[in-house]
């Protein structure tokens, strides 16, 4: 379809513009921009786009007349002359040609294009007709300007077509969640190509301090995709303006949605913009990590989300990573400090002019508000090999991000205000960092391209120790120390399923020539992914006797019962245990955070995930009791944007062990593309939902 406007302008010799074709259709899908918009023109810049105007009386006649088209943004604005073919504009400058052998009557076609460094935004388009005595002038529309990955000459630039549909066409993705132990995976719609998402990420960038501080600095500097990363990485987070997203990481969410809630950024970005710009409740680092690469995406710059596991947030920014715990093994909220069991940000692509060359390509940028960047919430863009190469005074935040990945752990062993035992880990943060696959739903390893070589780290564990903040770390009493004749490991077996009892065992070597007594503690705590653990819910103590050179396995149980009424599915706990000598005081610490797995609903659509859209189809939800008790008022609800309205839910009054409960629902697909069917199951016993489940599903037009 083509969009035509009118405008019956001033007569000048029964002669004035009468329509307007922006070639629509032609347009887009020359410049890869089908699907973002139904209301304006979209193209991509540093590449020719058409617009046929077609006159009223008589044809523009080109040797008394002068054509100008004028672009503007808001006061900014250039004036086009429109030139012959043949006739050239510099490659800096905007430029305007019209096509001979246009087939309708009255009409002429004008190829635009604007520089290769033009500045992302909604501009308003005008055209001047000229003579020596008069001028005619038409605002004739708008047209939206993204960056261009497909144009060699663009900052943001990659030369991999199966690259540019993954990380800037495809509107499907998936997030990695869990532990480096289970990784989880969940899907998430980015929703480009959703009514108002487009407008969404104008209006983000309309309504950000710098535009409304200087809005003409902030039109000009939108050329660059590095001042466009900070500027939307700031604006996803509402700590500092009116951004999309308020972040809570604890308490109740009932004036809100629970961040667990979402599965894509389209009803974030629509919510926003239907508010008025006011802050979405709630995120958390993977929903501020979605929305931004959604953001990203549609504004033309390559991007993809990146979780890392065993994450560290650095405080104080000594890239060590301090961790208390009592001599019983429980773990203290003593430092600011913490480990992340995950981390999602984004990595968009993109060429640092304001660097040299080999810092060019993925840039992490992460919008969930940790710390301060320049005075604002926000983080990056940092070059990834940066990261890997530990090239700390790069721009923006690399120290941070270096240490998210690759800072030690120094765990320390605390009574009566002295820190007993301390041991050293190089190696738990950053184990591992996963992004999509291109093309496939399997999991890419990118752990080697942030991790430097440990023998490049100048900063010695001694000197990180000198540089805390935390008063207790340099009060180490002459008793404790380093141990090196007491080693303890400690394993859990698999990965435990709600419902069943948690297996570990301890393993304890004595490298030392004479027997031992020793005293074990045991100590489990319930953990947020992002924060230390809360208060302990089991815990076991021991006394046992060990042979010069012996190796000793203890084993232990957690019992259903211990943790029913803290754990729900996908909670996890972090395990410590500490081994004393309790005749030389020597101590020996392990740890282990793990994630307890949900049970599992099995949904499915009758003839297969491919289905037609506006055609209906039937759903079905199941879930089985697994548990040996039974549930009190089950609830199985299903949704899916785009598949059904509102929820449905099936709803019993006890589900005794192994029944079974299922939900049915008929669906219709109103658009093409790809679709997210959710199904969640919770009952009486439990304030959150037990488990849920997803299922892609793909429409056909």
């Amino acid at each position: 379809m083509s969009l035509f406007s009118c405008f019956l302008g001033p007569h000048y010799g029964h002669f004035r513009l009468k329509l307007v074709n922006f070639e629509l259709d032609e347009n887009h899908a020359s410049h890869e921009t089908q699907g973002l918009s139904e209301s304006f023109l979209v193209v991509r810049r540093g590449k020719p786009f058409k617009v046929t105007l077609r006159f009223h009386g008589r044809l523009w006649d080109p040797n008394t007349e002068r054509l100008f088209l004028e672009i503007s943004l808001g006061s900014l604005s250039e004036w086009i002359p429109v030139q012959f073919p043949g006739q050239r504009s510099g490659p800096h400058r905007w430029s305007a040609t019209s096509v001979p052998g246009n087939v309708q009557p009255l009409s002429v076609t004008i190829h635009i294009c604007s520089p290769v460094q033009s500045s992302v935004a909604l501009y308003d388009l005008l055209v001047h007709i000229e003579t020596a005595e008069h001028r005619v002038s038409h605002e004739i529309g708008k047209f939206v300007l993204l960056c261009n990955p497909w144009l060699k000459d663009d900052p943001v630039y990659m030369p991999l077509d199966v690259h540019l549909q993954e990380y800037i066409k495809n509107d499907y993705g998936l997030l990695y969640m869990g532990t480096s132990a289970k990784v989880c995976k969940r899907p998430w719609l980015f929703g480009q190509y959703e009514p108002g998402v487009l407008e969404a990420c104008l209006m983000l960038l309309q309504v950000s301090p710098p535009h409304r501080g200087d809005s003409s600095r902030d039109y000009l500097s939108r050329a660059d995709p590095v001042y466009l990363s900070r500027v939307v990485c700031a604006m996803v987070n509402s700590n500092d303006d009116q951004g999309v997203l308020a972040g809570k990481w604890d308490g109740s969410y009932r004036d809100g949605v629970a961040p667990t809630d979402w599965s894509g950024s389209a009803e974030i970005l629509q919510q926003w913009l239907s508010s008025r710009c006011s802050p979405v409740r709630y995120g958390q680092c993977w929903v501020f990590a979605s929305v931004l690469c959604t953001v990203m995406r549609v504004l033309g710059i390559p991007s993809r989300v990146v979780t890392t596991f065993d994450a560290a947030h650095d405080s104080d920014g000594n890239t060590a990573i301090e961790e208390y715990y009592t001599s019983g093994g429980e773990k203290l909220n003593l430092s600011q400090d913490s480990i992340w069991n995950f981390h999602v940000w984004v990595e968009c692509w993109m060429r640092r002019s304001d660097l040299s060359a080999e810092f060019d390509g993925w840039q992490v940028v992460d919008p969930t508000p940790q710390e301060r960047s320049a005075g604002t919430f926000r983080c990056g863009p940092c070059p990834v090999a940066a990261i890997q190469q530990r090239c700390l005074q790069v721009p923006y935040d690399t120290p941070f991000l270096y240490a998210s990945v690759d800072a030690d752990v120094v765990r320390l062993i605390v009574r009566d205000g002295l820190v007993v035992g301390r041991e050293v880990d190089s190696e738990s943060v950053g184990q591992l960092i996963f992004t999509k696959s291109v093309q496939s739903d399997n999991p890419v390893n990118l752990t080697q391209n942030y991790k430097c070589n440990k023998s490049n780290k100048q900063v010695s564990c001694m000197n990180k120790q000198k540089m805390s903040h935390n008063p207790l770390a340099s009060k180490e009493a002459h008793s404790g120390g380093v141990t090196h004749s007491l080693e303890v490991s400690l394993k859990v077996q698999g990965v435990p399923l709600l419902g069943d009892p948690v297996c570990m065992s301890v393993t304890v070597i004595n490298r030392s020539s004479r027997a031992r007594l020793l005293a074990e503690h045991v100590n489990a705590q319930l953990k947020e992914y992002n924060q230390n653990p809360l208060e302990s819910f089991w815990k076991t103590h021991k006394q046992m006797h060990i042979r010069p050179f012996e190796v000793l396995t203890l084993r232990h149980v957690i019992p259903y019962l211990a943790y029913e009424s803290f754990l729900a599915g996908d909670d996890i706990i972090n395990l410590a245990v500490v081994i004393k000598d309790v005749k030389t005081k020597e101590r020996g610490l392990a740890a282990e955070e793990f994630p307890i797995s949900a049970p599992c609903i099995t949904t499915e659509i009758e003839g297969g995930n491919s289905i037609q859209m506006r055609t209906e189809h039937t759903a079905r939800a199941t879930f089985t009791n697994r548990f040996d008790k039974p549930l009190f008022s089950p609830v199985l609800t299903v949704t899916g944007a785009g598949l059904l309205q509102g929820k449905q839910e099936a709803r019993l009054a006890l589900l005794l062990p192994g029944e079974k409960m299922e939900k049915e629902t008929s669906i219709m697909a109103t658009s093409p593309g790809t679709k997210l069917l959710t199904a969640t199951f919770s009952h009486s016993s439990s304030c959150v939902i037990l488990t849920r489940s997803y299922l892609k599903v793909s429409v056909r037009p």
